[in-house]
């Protein structure tokens, strides 16, 4: 068997019946917290008649493998705690997932406010120090241009440096 017939044979697609794909949604919402968006992406795999992704999306939702608010909390405690983002950077990225505003803001309660402010110092100290080459106005606009790239918000990172 050639290249060409290898590549044919690995491009076809598998047809799974309705209770595989059920499952494999089950599965795939079972490995991590997902928001409605990306499970509608991930049925479009299946090419779903209407019906179906709908029976499917509400067997998700009934039960409880697919939990906006319970995805939300997760993702914003993951990308502040372990990615170390600001809340503005938080916030786009769940609206590109097409979480909505008033649920977003419901569960920034997760980010305490303590750790907020301890970590913009952090980031801010380690980042000042790298940069012993500039003079003392250029290192802080510097590190405080980093700081908001990483989502921060300009008036938290100056009350944090402040203290």
């Amino acid at each position: 068997m050639g290249i060409l017939s290898i590549l044919f044979l690995s491009m076809e697609k598998k047809s799974f019946t309705y209770e595989e794909i059920k499952q494999k949604l089950v599965n795939y919402c079972v490995y991590q917290d997902r928001c409605h968006a990306e499970v509608e992406q991930k049925m479009r795999e299946f090419l779903l008649i209407d019906e179906a992704k709908e029976e499917i999306m509400l067997y998700l939702l009934k039960e409880n493998y697919l939990n906006e608010e319970r995805f939300t909390r997760s993702y914003i405690r993951g990308k502040f705690y372990i990615k170390h983002w600001g809340r503005n950077k938080i916030r786009m990225n769940l609206k590109q997932k097409q979480v909505p505003e008033k649920l977003i803001n419901k569960c920034f309660d997760e980010i305490d406010d303590e750790d907020y402010r301890v970590a913009i110092k952090k980031m801010y100290d380690n980042y000042y120090a790298k940069h012993i080459d500039l003079n003392e106005y250029q290192r802080k606009i510097k590190t405080i241009k980093h700081i908001i790239g990483k989502g921060f918000e300009y008036d938290a990172i100056i009350n944090s440096i402040e203290e």
